[in-house]
């Protein structure tokens, strides 16, 4: 099968998708990516791609093609611009491809007019289109303080034009289901949740036994993953000189944690941001992995992918979440958790983790990994649910 792949944010930006189109390639599928200059997460292009460079290349025989679009920076203005000028630039590039595609497959993430360019080249030659939701629009304005106004009812249009304009929606969040039906009456969705890429691994991430108890969170340090709830929970921990709390990775909230953990005294070490290829020796440090996320009603219907890759690295979680990712954790019995920003209750299931070390959170949430979110499944479902929207009248 032919596979037109549209997504902002492709490698080296650190998203699944491409590790998606590795697969599909490896499974004998010919997949073009249309993605942007990569600048995710700081907002500024990555060094060595600067104009124009790396435009057209092929990675792990996937053909990519980068649109030069505006880095996110910081502020509205800026993000707004970044919001519009993929779809602009990759909507100007979708007019020169031919119709030889066979699908179009969308991995939507922030913002979701990502999705313009698939729409129009799928509605330009009558092609099939698959959207993957991951995360869900306006509902992500919402979660950054947009609430209301004529800003959301106008992301709110955009969105239901979008959600309504594929043919396919598949989502990573099974609580995904009730959201699309209550806002944009869609009620044929299909749960596809994530995996994690072959790099972690029990063997790879298991750690050598020491007098410490480390905690870790990996992943973006952004405004609706709360990291700042993991700062105060190690403040609260001060007494408990064996216990670690790590934070491996990067985002606009990194320095004002850095400046919370140094006014409470907390003692947190941060890693910064490393490349994926290098995140099985940092997992290997870790007794146990931290998810923490925003309180907002939305944001608790999302699975982070970064669940999948604790619970396929054999590590027991601990979380101040809601929602999806707390039934997650409860039904598998791979962790320990709390309410969203709660601090005190993450404090509170630390200390309990580094006091009865249980041993059988790990071992629980890799059989569930295996049985419900290993990439082998995935795979099988994904090429199984494009078979069956290309022949679906």
């Amino acid at each position: 099968m032919k596979i037109l792949v549209i997504c902002q944010y492709y490698h080296p930006e650190p998203f699944r998708i491409s590790d998606i189109c590795r697969e599909l390639v490896e499974h004998g599928h010919d997949v073009t990516v249309v993605t942007g200059t990569p600048n995710y997460p700081m907002g500024e292009i990555y060094e060595g791609y600067e104009n124009g460079a790396h435009s057209d290349e092929e990675i792990d025989g996937v053909h990519v093609h980068r649109c030069a679009i505006h880095p996110r920076k910081s502020g509205a203005i800026h993000r707004l611009w970044n919001y519009y000028s993929y779809p602009h630039k990759a909507g100007k590039y979708i007019k020169t491809l031919d119709d030889s595609f066979d699908l179009v497959f969308i991995n939507q993430l922030s913002p979701v007019m990502m999705a313009m360019p698939g729409i129009q080249y799928a509605k330009k030659h009558g092609k099939r289109s698959v959207l993957y939701c991951l995360d869900l629009w306006p509902a992500s304005l919402g979660a950054g303080g947009v609430n209301g106004g004529f800003i959301y009812k106008w992301f709110h249009r955009e969105s239901g034009r979008v959600y309504r304009s594929v043919d396919k929606i598949w989502t990573s969040s099974e609580s995904f289901a009730d959201y699309f039906e209550k806002e944009f009456g869609i009620t044929d969705t299909v749960y596809l949740p994530q995996y994690a890429e072959d790099t972690f691994s029990p063997e790879c991430c298991r750690k050598t036994p020491d007098e410490y108890v480390d905690l870790m969170f990996a992943g973006n340090v952004g405004t609706a993953q709360s990291v700042d709830t993991i700062v105060r929970a190690a403040a609260l921990c001060k007494d408990l000189p064996h216990l670690r709390w790590h934070i491996v990775g990067d985002g606009v909230e990194l320095e004002a944690c850095k400046a919370l953990a140094e006014t409470l005294g907390a003692s947190v070490i941060f890693h910064g941001r490393k490349p994926m290829e290098e995140m099985p020796r940092y997992y290997a440090m870790a007794d146990a992995m931290l998810v923490t996320m925003k309180k907002d009603p939305v944001i608790s219907l999302t699975l982070p992918g970064k669940v999948q890759s604790y619970m396929a690295a054999e590590k027991p979680i601990i979380g101040a979440i809601d929602g999806e990712t707390a039934k997650v954790i409860s039904d598998s019995a791979c962790g320990l958790c709390c309410g969203a920003e709660d601090a005190e209750g993450l404090a509170a299931c630390a200390r309990k983790f580094a006091t009865e070390r249980p041993s059988d959170f790990g071992r629980n949430g890799y059989l569930t990994y295996k049985e419900k979110f290993s990439k082998d499944v995935f795979i099988k479902k994904m090429e199984e649910g494009f078979f069956n929207a290309c022949i679906d009248d």
